[in-house]
């Protein structure tokens, strides 16, 4: 997944012949503290609602606030976990994403991401959650896979958690099936430590209420 493929056209760029007015309307109604301002297609940077605050008249156009704007960006080739790191140092809501020219093409926001996230690790499937503790150098996903579809089961999603000062990686998989009881027979057979398991018949309804409610706390 790529920058330009997660872009949201949802939240408009403001122009320098904008006010800062209208620029504190806007962040109110896209409940963000910062938007992007472009000139023509050229992306100029985000200008932040404290900025706006600080201004004596905020019916003076953009323009002529004279700032020197904060300009983060990415470009519509960068992957997701780079938009990502740069969302996180950056301590910012949203991402303008801009070509090689540095011409505005839209923006990610927070939200955005999430609902790729959700996509990705099968929220609206029904299945089961196993979570195993393995020795970094026995880490295999090929012969857990096997393990797993030995029961005529699938993989829907997987991810690992690792720590600095450990040699053991937690693997969690999200499985097509609600009863898993003989794939978790099979990984206690072949020694694999179980650290959790879910059934999702109520696990599920319970994630994805809290997905759902989420969401509408980031659009109310």
């Amino acid at each position: 997944m790529i920058a330009s493929e997660l872009i949201s056209y949802d939240i408009p760029p403001l122009k320098l012949s904008d006010t800062g007015a209208k620029a504190l309307d806007w962040m109110e109604e896209f409940k963000t503290p910062e938007l992007p301002v472009v000139d023509g297609n050229n992306y100029i940077g985000l200008i932040s609602e404290s900025e706006v605050l600080d201004r004596n008249n905020v019916d003076d156009i953009i323009e002529k606030y004279n700032l020197t704007f904060k300009k983060p960006f990415a470009l519509q080739s960068q992957h997701l976990f780079e938009v990502i790191s740069l969302i996180v140092q950056q301590d910012i809501n949203l991402l303008p994403v801009v070509d090689q020219n540095e011409q505005y093409l839209g923006l990610i926001t927070t939200k955005k991401i999430i609902q790729y996230f959700s996509q990705v690790v099968s929220v609206a499937n029904a299945g089961s959650i196993l979570t195993l503790e393995v020795n970094v150098k026995d880490y295999s996903l090929a012969e857990i896979s096997k393990m797993v579809e030995s029961d005529d089961a699938k993989i829907l999603a997987s991810f690992i958690t690792s720590h600095a000062d450990s040699n053991k990686l937690e693997v969690t998989l999200k499985i097509n099936k609600t009863e898993i009881s003989r794939i978790l027979h099979t990984f206690e057979r072949f020694n694999y430590k179980i650290l959790a398991s879910y059934n999702e018949s109520e696990y599920q309804k319970d994630l994805q209420g809290r997905y759902d409610e989420f969401m509408r706390f980031l659009n109310p």
